[in-house]
Protein backbone atom coordinates (compact mmCIF):
# COMPACT_ATOMS: atom_id res chain seq x y z
CA UNK A 1 0.00 0.00 0.00
CA UNK A 2 1.27 3.30 -0.95
CA UNK A 3 1.67 5.38 1.79
CA UNK A 4 -0.16 9.41 1.34
CA UNK A 5 3.40 11.91 1.68
CA UNK A 6 1.96 15.16 3.73
CA UNK A 7 4.68 18.13 3.71
CA UNK A 8 4.39 20.66 6.06
CA UNK A 9 5.06 24.28 4.76
CA UNK A 10 4.91 26.07 8.03
CA UNK A 11 8.80 27.08 7.56
CA UNK A 12 8.48 28.36 4.46
CA UNK A 13 6.44 31.24 5.99
CA UNK A 14 8.82 31.19 8.80
CA UNK A 15 11.43 32.48 6.81
CA UNK A 16 9.40 34.83 4.96
CA UNK A 17 8.39 36.40 8.28
CA UNK A 18 11.63 36.73 9.73
CA UNK A 19 12.48 39.69 7.25
CA UNK A 20 8.31 40.68 7.07
CA UNK A 21 8.48 40.56 3.12
CA UNK A 22 6.33 38.95 0.88
CA UNK A 23 8.88 35.89 0.08
CA UNK A 24 9.46 33.19 0.59
CA UNK A 25 5.83 32.43 -0.46
CA UNK A 26 4.07 29.54 1.78
CA UNK A 27 1.82 28.87 -1.08
CA UNK A 28 4.24 28.88 -4.05
CA UNK A 29 6.08 26.48 -2.25
CA UNK A 30 3.34 24.11 -1.53
CA UNK A 31 2.18 23.82 -5.68
CA UNK A 32 5.58 22.79 -5.87
CA UNK A 33 5.64 20.28 -3.13
CA UNK A 34 2.89 19.14 -4.98
CA UNK A 35 3.93 19.21 -8.20
CA UNK A 36 7.14 16.98 -7.19
CA UNK A 37 4.45 14.15 -5.81
CA UNK A 38 2.96 15.43 -2.91
CA UNK A 39 -0.52 14.08 -1.45
CA UNK A 40 -1.10 16.78 0.63
CA UNK A 41 -0.33 19.76 1.98
CA UNK A 42 -0.31 20.52 5.95
CA UNK A 43 -0.07 23.62 7.88
CA UNK A 44 -0.71 24.87 11.10
CA UNK A 45 -2.01 28.33 13.03
CA UNK A 46 -1.00 28.74 15.71
CA UNK A 47 -2.36 30.89 18.28
CA UNK A 48 0.66 33.52 18.09
CA UNK A 49 0.64 33.17 14.04
CA UNK A 50 4.38 32.72 13.94
CA UNK A 51 4.48 31.54 11.04
CA UNK A 52 1.15 30.60 9.24
CA UNK A 53 -1.30 33.94 8.79
CA UNK A 54 -4.81 33.55 8.42
CA UNK A 55 -4.01 34.90 4.64
CA UNK A 56 -2.09 32.37 4.08
CA UNK A 57 -4.86 29.43 5.06
CA UNK A 58 -7.51 31.65 2.95
CA UNK A 59 -4.92 31.34 0.18
CA UNK A 60 -3.85 27.43 0.45
CA UNK A 61 -7.45 26.80 0.10
CA UNK A 62 -7.89 27.99 -3.14
CA UNK A 63 -4.63 27.02 -4.10
CA UNK A 64 -4.23 23.21 -2.90
CA UNK A 65 -4.92 20.72 -5.65
CA UNK A 66 -4.66 17.11 -3.19
CA UNK A 67 -5.35 17.84 0.23
CA UNK A 68 -4.94 20.68 2.31
CA UNK A 69 -4.40 19.85 6.43
CA UNK A 70 -5.20 22.38 8.86
CA UNK A 71 -3.20 22.00 12.47
CA UNK A 72 -4.83 23.94 14.72
CA UNK A 73 -5.54 24.34 18.41
CA UNK A 74 -8.76 22.97 20.19
CA UNK A 75 -10.05 26.75 20.65
CA UNK A 76 -13.34 28.16 19.67
CA UNK A 77 -11.09 30.81 17.67
CA UNK A 78 -9.39 28.04 15.70
CA UNK A 79 -12.83 26.27 15.18
CA UNK A 80 -14.53 29.26 13.29
CA UNK A 81 -11.91 29.98 11.12
CA UNK A 82 -12.02 26.10 10.22
CA UNK A 83 -15.69 25.92 9.89
CA UNK A 84 -15.28 29.42 7.27
CA UNK A 85 -12.14 27.75 5.35
CA UNK A 86 -13.35 24.10 4.93
CA UNK A 87 -10.27 22.38 4.70
CA UNK A 88 -10.24 18.65 3.91
CA UNK A 89 -9.16 18.01 7.08
CA UNK A 90 -8.55 19.10 10.71
CA UNK A 91 -6.01 17.96 13.14
CA UNK A 92 -6.40 18.67 16.29
CA UNK A 93 -2.73 19.38 18.44
CA UNK A 94 -2.09 20.48 21.74
CA UNK A 95 -0.58 23.83 21.65
CA UNK A 96 1.55 26.03 24.14
CA UNK A 97 2.57 29.86 23.37
CA UNK A 98 5.81 29.35 24.51
CA UNK A 99 6.77 25.67 22.86
CA UNK A 100 9.47 26.23 20.04
CA UNK A 101 7.59 23.19 18.02
CA UNK A 102 4.59 21.11 19.25
CA UNK A 103 5.25 19.21 22.17
CA UNK A 104 3.65 15.74 23.04
CA UNK A 105 0.54 14.59 21.95
CA UNK A 106 -3.37 16.06 22.72
CA UNK A 107 -4.91 15.30 26.46
CA UNK A 108 -7.83 13.57 25.28
CA UNK A 109 -8.85 12.32 29.06
CA UNK A 110 -8.69 15.99 30.21
CA UNK A 111 -10.50 17.15 27.36
CA UNK A 112 -13.06 15.43 26.40
CA UNK A 113 -15.98 17.65 26.43
CA UNK A 114 -14.16 20.53 24.10
CA UNK A 115 -13.10 17.98 21.72
CA UNK A 116 -16.08 15.75 21.28
CA UNK A 117 -17.35 19.04 20.48
CA UNK A 118 -15.33 20.44 18.20
CA UNK A 119 -14.78 16.80 16.42
CA UNK A 120 -18.78 17.11 16.21
CA UNK A 121 -18.88 20.82 14.53
CA UNK A 122 -16.00 19.48 12.13
CA UNK A 123 -17.43 16.30 11.00
CA UNK A 124 -20.96 17.81 10.49
CA UNK A 125 -19.65 20.41 7.91
CA UNK A 126 -17.56 17.73 6.00
CA UNK A 127 -13.82 18.10 7.45
CA UNK A 128 -12.67 14.96 8.25
CA UNK A 129 -10.76 14.85 12.25
CA UNK A 130 -7.47 13.99 13.05
CA UNK A 131 -5.71 13.92 16.65
CA UNK A 132 -2.46 14.20 17.41
CA UNK A 133 -1.48 11.91 19.99
CA UNK A 134 1.41 10.46 21.13
CA UNK A 135 1.60 6.76 21.72
CA UNK A 136 -0.08 6.24 24.68
CA UNK A 137 -3.12 3.86 24.88
CA UNK A 138 -5.46 5.25 27.10
CA UNK A 139 -5.28 8.81 24.92
CA UNK A 140 -5.72 5.94 22.10
CA UNK A 141 -8.88 4.65 23.24
CA UNK A 142 -10.20 7.85 24.44
CA UNK A 143 -10.10 9.33 21.31
CA UNK A 144 -11.74 6.45 19.20
CA UNK A 145 -14.56 6.89 21.10
CA UNK A 146 -15.07 10.23 19.96
CA UNK A 147 -15.52 8.66 16.05
CA UNK A 148 -12.25 10.51 14.73
CA UNK A 149 -11.22 9.76 11.45
CA UNK A 150 -7.55 9.28 12.08
CA UNK A 151 -4.92 9.52 14.70
CA UNK A 152 -1.46 10.71 14.03
CA UNK A 153 1.08 9.42 16.19
CA UNK A 154 3.75 11.88 17.73
CA UNK A 155 7.16 10.55 16.38
CA UNK A 156 8.99 12.95 18.46
CA UNK A 157 10.01 10.71 20.59
CA UNK A 158 11.34 8.05 18.29
CA UNK A 159 13.32 10.54 16.23
CA UNK A 160 14.96 12.64 19.58
CA UNK A 161 16.65 9.13 20.54
CA UNK A 162 19.02 6.46 19.12
CA UNK A 163 20.27 2.86 20.25
CA UNK A 164 18.31 1.19 22.50
CA UNK A 165 15.86 4.04 23.82
CA UNK A 166 14.91 4.63 19.93
CA UNK A 167 14.46 0.63 19.50
CA UNK A 168 11.70 1.40 22.67
CA UNK A 169 10.22 4.17 21.37
CA UNK A 170 9.55 2.05 18.25
CA UNK A 171 8.26 -0.79 19.69
CA UNK A 172 5.55 1.42 21.64
CA UNK A 173 4.78 3.19 18.40
CA UNK A 174 4.31 -0.38 16.86
CA UNK A 175 1.83 -1.01 19.69
CA UNK A 176 0.07 2.05 19.06
CA UNK A 177 -0.33 1.82 15.86
CA UNK A 178 -1.77 -2.05 16.07
CA UNK A 179 -4.49 -0.36 18.34
CA UNK A 180 -5.62 2.42 15.54
CA UNK A 181 -5.67 -0.04 13.24
CA UNK A 182 -7.97 -2.43 15.09
CA UNK A 183 -9.82 0.93 15.87
CA UNK A 184 -10.51 1.34 12.56
CA UNK A 185 -9.62 4.38 12.03
CA UNK A 186 -6.42 5.69 9.50
CA UNK A 187 -3.28 5.85 10.74
CA UNK A 188 -1.03 8.49 10.29
CA UNK A 189 1.84 9.79 12.10
CA UNK A 190 4.86 13.29 12.25
CA UNK A 191 7.27 14.99 13.50
CA UNK A 192 10.94 14.63 13.74
CA UNK A 193 10.86 12.66 10.72
CA UNK A 194 13.79 12.96 7.67
CA UNK A 195 15.17 10.75 5.30
CA UNK A 196 17.31 8.97 7.36
CA UNK A 197 15.05 8.21 10.22
CA UNK A 198 11.73 7.46 8.36
CA UNK A 199 12.05 4.28 7.00
CA UNK A 200 11.00 2.03 10.16
CA UNK A 201 7.91 4.68 10.77
CA UNK A 202 7.23 4.32 7.68
CA UNK A 203 7.17 0.63 7.69
CA UNK A 204 4.64 -0.04 10.50
CA UNK A 205 1.92 -2.00 9.73
CA UNK A 206 -1.02 -0.23 8.57
CA UNK A 207 0.43 2.94 8.41
CA UNK A 208 -1.24 5.50 5.93
CA UNK A 209 -0.09 8.97 6.04
CA UNK A 210 3.28 10.60 7.08
CA UNK A 211 3.17 14.19 7.70
CA UNK A 212 6.61 15.99 7.05
CA UNK A 213 7.35 19.49 7.37
CA UNK A 214 10.96 20.62 9.01
CA UNK A 215 13.47 18.19 7.66
CA UNK A 216 12.37 18.71 3.83
CA UNK A 217 12.40 22.48 4.26
CA UNK A 218 15.74 22.60 5.66
CA UNK A 219 16.69 19.96 2.88
CA UNK A 220 15.77 22.13 0.36
CA UNK A 221 18.18 24.77 1.52
CA UNK A 222 20.93 22.50 -0.19
CA UNK A 223 18.95 20.16 -2.85
CA UNK A 224 15.89 22.47 -3.89
CA UNK A 225 12.82 21.58 -3.06
CA UNK A 226 11.33 19.78 -5.83
CA UNK A 227 14.59 17.34 -4.80
CA UNK A 228 13.99 17.46 -1.43
CA UNK A 229 10.61 15.71 -1.66
CA UNK A 230 11.24 13.17 -4.07
CA UNK A 231 14.42 12.12 -2.07
CA UNK A 232 11.86 11.75 0.96
CA UNK A 233 9.40 10.14 -0.88
CA UNK A 234 12.22 7.37 -2.23
CA UNK A 235 12.95 6.82 1.01
CA UNK A 236 9.80 6.33 2.19
CA UNK A 237 8.65 3.95 -0.87
CA UNK A 238 11.72 2.08 -0.44
CA UNK A 239 10.84 1.44 3.30
CA UNK A 240 7.26 -0.03 2.10
CA UNK A 241 8.72 -2.35 -0.60
CA UNK A 242 10.75 -4.05 2.49
CA UNK A 243 8.03 -3.96 4.50
CA UNK A 244 6.17 -5.77 1.59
Amino acid sequence: MSIRLHINIDHVATVRNARGVAYPDPVTAASLCELAGADGITCHLREDRRHIRDEDVKRLREAVTTVLNLEMGATDEMLRIALATRPDVVTLVPERREERTTEGGLDVLGRRDVLGRMTGALREAGVRVSFFLAPDAAQIEAALGLGVDQIELHTGEYCHHSGARRAAELERLGAAARQVVEGRVALAAGHGLTRANVGPVAALPGMEELNIGHAVIADAIFLGLDRAVRDLRGAIERSVGARL
